[in-house]
């Protein structure tokens, strides 16, 4: 299995620029054309990089993870692109496949599954800026880069009607749900393209 060696944990001479997050902005359960909606998940939101061998694993803040979830940045490590940047959340998951930002504390209660990187969005790859390519043309991308993966997954698509996805949310118990413009460019910072409708699990 391949490591990661302090070269990773340092970063290199990096010439992906850093790009903020898109960052959902609140909003009630509802059903747009056009939209689709994604489980949303408990835990922490990481901008992975991956420029040749090395990778950073950096939250939205800035602060370096790739120390802490070294099985992930070698996960990504390994990914064939040169070139490569994902926004996703790293999480964890109960025996009911529930996601707890708890779980991934030191020393956490029982869980099932290591860390795990949910990705919902592909920024760069092969040296290609994909902001402005729509959602749909970008989560192609990223369900080509990650399939079959042990430790990384594209973010899991819920119904296709808005308040459907929601019933669905609800029944399972899940964090809540993201609704996403799927003609929409990658924006870093507030977007109203992106709505997040959290559950009061």
């Amino acid at each position: 299995m391949m490591t990661v060696g302090p070269a990773l944990r340092r970063g290199l001479s990096w010439t992906l620029r850093s790009v903020p997050p898109m960052l959902p902005t609140p909003a009630l359960p509802f059903h747009r054309p056009g939209w689709i909606y994604e489980e949303k998940y408990d835990g922490w939101r990481i901008m992975a990089y991956k420029q040749g061998a090395a990778v950073r694993l950096l939250s939205r803040n800035g602060i370096d993870y790739t120390g802490r979830f070294r099985a992930l940045a070698a996960a990504i490590a390994s990914l064939p692109d040169v070139t490569l940047l994902l926004d996703g959340e790293v999480t964890a998951f109960d025996a009911h496949l529930l996601s707890r930002r708890a779980f991934l504390h030191p020393d956490p209660p029982a869980v099932v599954t290591p860390p795990i990187y949910i990705a919902f969005d592909c920024v760069q790859a092969s040296g290609r800026d994909l902001r402005e390519h729509p959602l749909g043309a970008r989560r192609e991308v990223l369900e080509r880069l990650i399939a079959d993966h042990h430790l990384l997954f594209p973010a899991r698509r819920l119904p296709a009607h808005g308040l459907a996805a929601w019933a669905e949310v609800q029944r399972r118990g899940y964090e809540g749900l993201v609704a996403k413009d799927e003609s929409s460019a990658y924006r870093g910072g507030r977007t109203r393209s992106w709505l997040k409708v959290k559950s009061s699990r």
